[in-house]
């Protein structure tokens, strides 16, 4: 892809390029230390991808997306603060990348892009971006009334179905958002994320004690002590996932 980095710290810019170089298909066209000189160098050099700061001296990289005449190219933002993911969010970024970047985020981020370019083209509505998979080192925005959070995927142990609403389990925190149980197991890796039972998905990786439950099934306790039953039908393709 056509990669154009456009942040205001020369040393941010040498850094990125430094960890972009084992990646052959990132091809970097360019670089800009403000919107006014990326705007210049998208309509001459027609990037496909944009690594993008936001906080830049003039026009910051929000505005910069939106005096983009055209095509916009797709984007992951580069930025130092985490209070920016809500907004990122609604510009449909395929990435938020918090400074310093860390490599293994920027290599899952890549191998995602990556993997998306191999898929063959198919037809779509244009306004839509298909739902990517979501593993453990995705991070994901979390509303839930005033408060917000930017939480690695990772870090969440359990969802659990509440109505209409799903309560997420990380740290002390247990937020809803308005998502049904089903659609959010579409969306997350099977190899992470396992449906117990109709109301839970729990985080594999969170596991430390399995014990045998009434008519078949297993008690799953998390760390941080939620004990799950893993219903009895579910159970049969547990252990078919977790065997040798």
């Amino acid at each position: 892809m056509r990669t154009l980095i456009v942040d205001d710290e020369r040393l941010a810019r040498n850094e990125l390029k430094r960890l972009l170089e084992p990646y052959t298909k990132i091809e970097i066209v360019g670089e800009a230390a403000n919107a006014d000189e990326a705007l210049v160098m998208i309509d001459e050099l027609q990037p496909e991808l944009l690594f993008l700061d936001i906080q830049m001296p003039g026009r910051n990289g929000f505005e910069l997306l939106s005096s983009i005449e055209g095509k916009t190219p797709e984007v992951i933002f580069t930025t130092a603060y985490d209070e920016y993911a809500i907004k990122a969010f609604e510009y449909n970024a395929l990435d938020y990348l918090l400074k310093p970047i860390d490599n293994e985020r920027l290599k899952d981020t890549i191998h995602r892009i990556e993997e998306n370019q191999a898929l063959p083209e198919a037809p779509a509505p244009t306004h839509e971006r298909a739902e990517k998979v979501l593993g453990g080192n995705d991070q994901v925005f979390v509303k839930d009334g005033e408060k917000c959070w930017f939480v690695k995927l990772g870090k969440i142990r359990l969802f659990e179905s509440m109505g209409n609403y799903v309560r997420l389990h990380f740290d002390d925190q247990k937020p809803l958002v308005l998502k049904s149980l089903n659609n959010l197991e579409e969306r997350l890796d099977p190899n992470t994320y396992f449906r117990a039972n109709r109301k839970h998905i729990i985080n594999l990786g969170w596991i430390e004690k399995i014990e045998p439950w009434f008519s078949g099934g297993l008690l799953v306790t998390l760390q941080g002590g939620d004990k799950i039953e893993i219903s009895r039908r579910q159970a049969i393709r547990f252990k078919e996932l977790m065997s040798l």
